[in-house]
């Protein structure tokens, strides 16, 4: 195992020492040598979430009338115009209905 490292965070400029200990652990996970310390890299994983490096972009609905009870309701997707769209419990009595359901129980 190597010694301990001298880095240079690449965000707030001071040095940080990059443990054996912690060498280790990246070398096992595959991570390459971090540029930030440890507060700077913290502090980059909670301005964008939580860590996972993704943002989950908010859930954006389309307002529509289900086909089945004529409520209003909205559907995360942008209806195509040339299927029924129907509201949640509209599609779940639906659901194991119909061509598709017969067709996987005559297997």
């Amino acid at each position: 195992m190597a010694g301990d490292i001298q880095l240079t965070c690449s965000d707030c400029g001071q040095d940080f020492t990059f443990t054996a200990a912690d060498q280790a652990f990246f070398q096992e996970r595959g991570f390459s040598t971090p540029k930030r310390c440890k507060p700077c890299r913290q502090a980059k994983k909670n301005d964008q979430g939580g860590g996972s490096g993704y943002r989950a972009a908010p859930t954006q609905g389309t307002p529509v009338i289900c086909s089945g009870c004529g409520q209003p309701t909205t559907v995360p997707f942008e209806p195509r115009g040339d299927r029924p769209v129907y509201c949640r419990d509209c599609y779940t009595a639906r659901k194991g209905t119909g061509a598709g359901a017969s067709r996987a129980r005559a297997r």
